[in-house]
């Protein structure tokens, strides 16, 4: 049976059980086999990072929704609902707009920050797209960074760590916890970890407030977006 929305901060129909494996998902099968082992194959078939991290990214996409599904939902008969998939209030709309600014007014400073202790923000993503700037490579960035990425993600790092973190750890643990292995889960990217960071306690206060998971992904969509487009310009 599914939790009440009043009491999802509370309660959660799940145990150490549904936890461990999904953290084994991630972290031993995705980061441990996935990143290592599968990426290079796909950098060797594709000859270009930009369509071989698109391609993985929809990949670990599969695994992680599949993995949620089979180990925290359907053995226990519950619905996406449960992960924050459903509707938010018309007013929640203001939240989404003044947490996008937020977020793109704070990785800004962190980036200005972080740039004067020498830190570059390229990536082998960005740098492939901008060796070769074309519609075709900017939509594929964007979709990959403000579509693909935003749902899965959200749904499994703030849809059900975050939540499972905030019935046992309450609401301060579980933003530090669940936005610091958001951060350690882009490893080996290093640059872009304070931001990480930073955006993971953003989506998790978005998700906080309005019980779905949806204006988390808007936020994170949007921000990604106007970060690949401002990578294609420059």
């Amino acid at each position: 049976m599914e939790i009440n929305q009043a009491n999802w901060k509370s309660q959660d129909p799940w145990g150490m059980k549904e936890f461990i494996l999904l953290m084994l998902l991630e972290f031993a099968f995705v980061i441990g086999c996935v990143k290592f082992v599968v990426r290079p194959i796909y950098s060797r078939w594709f000859d270009d990072e930009l369509y071989a991290g698109t391609f993985m990214g929809l990949t670990i996409a599969v695994i992680l929704l599949l993995g949620v599904y089979f180990i925290a939902l359907r053995p226990k008969k519950l619905s996406w609902r449960e992960v924050g998939v459903k509707a938010f209030a018309v007013k929640d709309w203001k939240i989404i707009v003044i947490y996008s600014m937020i977020l793109l007014a704070g990785a800004v400073i962190i980036m200005v920050l972080t740039s004067l202790m020498g830190n570059s923000w390229e990536n082998s993503k960005t740098e492939a797209m901008q060796q070769n700037v074309t519609f075709l490579t900017i939509l594929i960035a964007f979709v990959s960074a403000a579509v693909i990425s935003p749902i899965y993600e959200e749904i499994f790092y703030r849809g059900f760590l975050y939540r499972w973190l905030r019935t046992r750890v309450g609401f301060v643990g579980a933003l530090l916890l669940s936005s610091l292995t958001f951060t350690i889960i882009h490893i080996p990217t290093y640059n872009v970890m304070p931001v990480n960071f930073f955006s993971g306690m953003i989506f998790a206060l978005a998700y906080e407030r309005t019980h779905s998971i949806w204006p988390s992904v808007m936020i994170h969509g949007l921000t990604n977006g106007i970060m690949v487009l401002l990578t294609s310009l420059g």
